[in-house]
């Protein structure tokens, strides 16, 4: 759909819908920790895309999830695994691809640093490739190695954020660079009325974090969920001081908390050794890590990375995944509707 194309109820169902193989324009963000099984079969049930967030995963964790998502769903649903190779050893993201290829897993979403060697290697073997950028020289690397579709992420956007533009700033310029590939838009977006502001500029998709990591079916604990519900869009904070457990010093948006406010500053490198939390079986959770609290967190989960993009002030409850896809579709198709009678 081209930035100029009428705004009417037609534009809720674009192109991009018969690649993704869902009914409605919204994608699941392959959210690290929170897009879990549960989550992404809820949205593939509530009509969207779902995306796996496997990011520095253990092989084993992927496969069990993978395994449960079919088993929620069908064998032959259409899906997508999030990695982000630059924040991990290259010898665990083969791994990890490696399990992709095994598992037949038909995307990948993959995100920062284009490595086109690797969108390459998927290609060759069959599996559609959708690239998350946030500038125009990412997107053209994109292109250039032949990626199915890009995600547009704006400097609005929660968790790990790439560029320095807003998404429906940058949007309408990667869209006319993209050309005949298809491109979704990330960032400031949780209602329908985002959601027609962005097809209005082009994009034939939206891909929502936020907006899922506050639904009953999120792996993100029940305090994170509510912390969005709670925040303002002004609320949130774009910060480098979570990226201990990366390869790459990453910016990321989140809520303010101690550790944004600088309150462990002055630690020792024996205090900082300390875990702060628990997650994951036992898993310990260390100030200033990438992590954000998991639905069995426990400790001092306040001081964990609390993700959030400026699209909270658009949350006003926590709810099903399908709840929320089904209320945006409203919104949208009511957007349309008055944008259509007061046209006419």
């Amino acid at each position: 759909m081209s930035p100029s194309a009428p705004l009417n109820a037609a534009a809720l169902h674009t192109p991009m819908l018969d690649l993704l193989q869902c009914r409605y324009p919204i994608m699941l963000a392959g959210m690290g920790g929170v897009a879990r099984s549960g989550l992404a079969a809820a949205v593939a049930h509530g009509g969207g895309f779902p995306v796996m967030g496997m990011v520095r995963e253990p092989v084993a964790l992927l496969e069990r999830e993978v395994a449960a998502l079919r088993a929620a769903t069908s064998e032959d649903l259409h899906f997508a695994i999030n990695l982000i190779p630059a924040s991990d050893s290259p010898q665990h993201v083969q791994a990890q691809i490696a399990a992709c290829l095994r598992l037949r897993v038909p995307a990948v979403v993959l995100f920062w640093e284009v490595d086109s060697a690797l969108v390459c290697q998927l290609k060759a073997e069959g599996v559609q490739v959708i690239h998350q950028i946030g500038n125009r020289r990412d997107a053209q690397m994109a292109l250039d190695a032949g990626c199915d579709a890009l995600v547009v992420q704006g400097y609005d956007a929660g968790g790990h954020v790439r560029g320095m533009v807003p998404t429906l700033t940058l949007l309408p310029e990667i869209v006319a660079l993209a050309g005949s590939v298809p491109v979704a838009a990330s960032g400031g977006i949780a209602s329908g009325q985002a959601l027609v502001a962005a097809l209005a500029l082009g994009a034939q998709a939206v891909s929502m974090g936020s907006a899922f990591v506050a639904t009953h079916e999120s792996f993100a604990h029940p305090y994170h969920r509510q912390c969005l519900v709670d925040a303002h869009a002004e609320d949130t904070v774009h910060t480098t001081i979570f990226a201990r457990n990366w390869t790459i010093t990453a910016p990321v948006r989140v809520l303010p908390n101690a550790v944004t406010r600088g309150e462990y500053a002055n630690l020792s490198e024996a205090e900082k050794n300390q875990p702060i939390a628990y997650q994951d079986g036992g898993q310990p959770i260390y100030l200033f890590s990438t992590d954000s609290p998991a639905v069995d967190a426990t400790g001092r989960i306040e001081d964990m990375a609390i993700y959030a993009g400026q699209s909270v002030g658009q949350i006003y409850a926590i709810c099903s995944a399908a709840q929320r896809i089904d209320s945006i579709m409203q919104e949208a198709r009511a957007c349309l509707g008055a944008a259509t009678a007061t046209a006419v």
